[in-house]
């Protein structure tokens, strides 16, 4: 019996570059390749409400400085 599980249908596009400068070639790609999501910005802003973002922190008074976090890296002994 051929094993019809887990065999990909799909191949991504061509790529150009290597490591962090991979990149798809613009030429091999074509209208069908990607998404269409006309939608994105009204569900950006039903999710992320513009007055979320600019509303001061719960139980901080305005003014007041909150201490950063230290980086990951160090340690604090």
């Amino acid at each position: 019996m051929a094993k019809t599980r887990n065999n990909p249908t799909a191949s991504p596009p061509p790529t150009l570059g290597e490591g962090c400068l991979a990149r798809y070639d613009p030429e091999a790609l074509a209208d069908t390749d990607g998404t269409d999501f006309p939608g994105a910005a009204e569900l950006w802003q039903q999710l992320n409400p513009p007055d979320a973002a600019s509303a001061p922190a719960a139980g901080a008074p305005a003014g007041t400085r909150t201490p950063a976090h230290p980086p990951a890296d160090k340690s604090s002994k």
